[in-house]
């Protein structure tokens, strides 16, 4: 069974056992949709009883829990879905954790690798690692050529300055 990492359990919020998960899921709304399963640890299954947002965390309840006592103990955990549970994407779109880690490319050139990809309203941004520093790269058509997730490669063209 494969399991894909997407966020961290950070904190409790209230008595109710509510918790704070720092995620970087691409898909929130159908990744806390009521009912879902996820994974604390990867061996902890639990059912999404309830989502909202503040200050940038998600604050989730869970079925299984109803009390501040019953959550603390996984603080600091990951947290995890099944990939087997994630809807297929069309061509041409891509789950966060595809790109992580994949080369990136500039006219044959090699940049770098793929460090994250950042939620952003505009656009998620690609954090592209290279040997001196981490640059921001919009993820437009204009500047991402071309994904090959087989070959492990992002193509992209800058414009002067960007790197």
């Amino acid at each position: 069974m494969e399991f894909i990492k997407f966020g961290k359990l950070v904190n409790t919020h209230g008595l109710r056992g509510e918790v704070k998960i720092n995620s970087k899921s691409d898909f929130k709304s159908e990744r806390f949709k009521k009912g879902n399963k996820l994974y604390i640890d990867k061996s902890i299954e639990v059912t999404v009883k309830s989502h909202r947002t503040h200050k940038n965390l998600d604050l989730v309840m869970f079925e299984e829990y109803s009390n501040i006592n019953d959550v603390e103990k996984y603080k600091g955990l990951d947290v995890f879905v099944k990939k087997d549970n994630i809807k297929k994407l069309d061509e041409d779109e891509y789950y966060f954790f595809e790109l992580e880690g994949l080369d990136v490319f500039e006219n044959n050139q090699y940049l770098g690798k793929v460090k994250e990809i950042r939620e952003n309203p505009a656009n998620p941004i690609l954090i592209l690692s290279t040997e001196s520093k981490d640059v921001m790269i919009p993820f437009v058509a204009e500047f991402i050529i071309k994904v090959d997730i087989d070959n492990s490669r992002v193509d992209i063209s800058t414009i002067e300055g960007m790197l």
